[in-house]
């Protein structure tokens, strides 16, 4: 059995041989395994099971730390050099007059998947979308001008989220025509203690547009995946409603990891899991071998792909990562592959 058919598996909550996995690194702790490894190429050591395509923004460097992204959003990575600080100056007032978007059909954004695809076959195939909707509001118009249009141009916003969706449903419509398994939308709606904005104005703004753009996928036979960090687990029956059936990153510092599991089994799979906030740099291999290992035994049933919270910061131990990589390799099912 392929990686890519183990995914699929698990995705459609059916027991898989193993819990499949991927394992995010940010470039700090990416550039620690290198090291370890004596080698750029980590393939042969992680064992993804999933191969990311797409996604990302074709950025312009404009010294001293400052990248510019597609939409015309400056980002200052002189501290954080995967992300960064956007300068949320796009859309000074609110109204779409006078900006162009870019294309959403640049062929910078397809052309390596042909051969990735080739390179990893056997892995599950995820176009992804980043900052697909409400993050790519605020980034352009800044968050706190986008809460009061909430309040006080609505109009304004269910333009600009409509017109956001457009591009990003032109782009999905591009990838279904590759041989692909699944779209990851990402867009953060939590905090730690909630979500960023009242239930009921996500409601009214942010899930007719989902729903729309999850159709173009699901109508295709392919999986909706979502990345969205922070509490956020009152969304799940609405995402569901309308189509999810991946939800990521599954923070467990703001969800009860095992209820969750054990709540949606079958109708929801969940992505993620492992503490990036607390397990991973301030615990000890032996608490993140602990903890991997009891996240594997919720997933054996299907319904979970094994991996960080969030991306593996520059601040955890390589002895911790490489923890986390050998648990992962000691399940029966994955050694029986082999």
């Amino acid at each position: 059995m392929t990686k890519r058919e183990v995914v699929k598996l698990a995705v459609e909550g059916r027991r898989p041989p193993y819990v499949p996995w991927a394992v995010w690194l940010t470039l700090e702790a990416r550039q620690k395994l290198i090291e370890h490894y004596g080698k750029q190429d980590l393939s042969d050591e992680l064992h993804d099971h999933i191969i990311g395509l797409g996604g990302g923004d074709l950025l312009v460097d404009l010294g001293d730390g400052r990248v510019r992204d597609v939409f015309g959003v400056v980002w200052d990575r002189s501290v954080d050099r995967d992300i960064g600080q956007p300068s949320c100056d796009v859309l000074p007032e609110p109204t779409l007059e006078g900006y162009r978007f870019p294309d959403p059909l640049d062929p910078r954004y397809f052309d390596s998947i042909p051969e990735q695809i080739e390179e990893f076959g056997d892995r599950f195939r995820l176009f992804n979308v980043g900052f697909s909707l409400y993050e790519r509001a605020w980034t352009m118009r800044g968050m706190a001008n986008l809460m009061m249009d909430f309040h006080d141009d609505p109009d304004f916003v269910d333009e600009l989220l409509g017109a956001i969706a457009d591009y990003d449903i032109a782009q999905v419509r591009k990838a279904l025509q590759y041989d692909i398994d699944a779209v990851a939308f990402g867009d953060d709606w939590g905090q730690q203690r909630g979500l960023q904005m009242s239930p009921a104005h996500w409601r009214r703004f942010i899930r007719p547009v989902l729903k729309r753009m999850y159709g173009v996928v699901r109508e295709a036979g392919k999986y909706v995946f979502i990345h969205s960090c922070g509490r956020v687990q009152e969304l799940f029956d609405d995402l569901i409603e309308i189509g999810l059936n991946c939800f990521n990153p599954f923070q467990p510092e703001v969800m009860d990891v095992s209820a969750l599991m054990k709540k949606y089994h079958g109708r929801l799979a969940f992505y993620g899991g492992l503490s990036t906030q607390r397990t991973l740099p301030y615990g000890t291999p032996g608490d993140v071998r602990q903890v991997t290992r009891r996240l594997l035994a919720m997933g054996r049933d299907g319904g979970y792909i094994c991996a960080p919270a969030h991306s593996i910061e520059g601040d955890v131990p390589v002895e911790n990562i490489l923890a986390f990589i050998e648990t992962l390799l000691e399940q029966p099912g994955w050694r029986a592959s082999r």
